[in-house]
């Protein structure tokens, strides 16, 4: 289902069901990091069972290193 959602800031539009869609869309599937949905941060445990909804706003956190 096509979803408007509000990704670290920017209005995208999705195809997604669940926040594991929208991680898998943006190729961070795997990588370390923190999800946030509408203020709650979730546990990776969460992301398969969390729909997403219309206007929902996700921050995707993810860690880069380097020295």
């Amino acid at each position: 289902m096509l979803m408007v959602l509000v990704i670290n800031g920017q209005k995208q539009e999705l195809k997604a069901r669940t926040i594991q869609d929208v991680i898998v869309h943006y190729g961070l599937a795997g990588k370390p990091i923190v999800v946030e949905a509408d203020g709650a941060v979730l546990t990776a445990g969460e992301w398969e069972t969390t729909t997403v909804r219309q206007d929902m706003q996700i921050e995707l956190v993810h860690f880069v290193g380097g020295g």
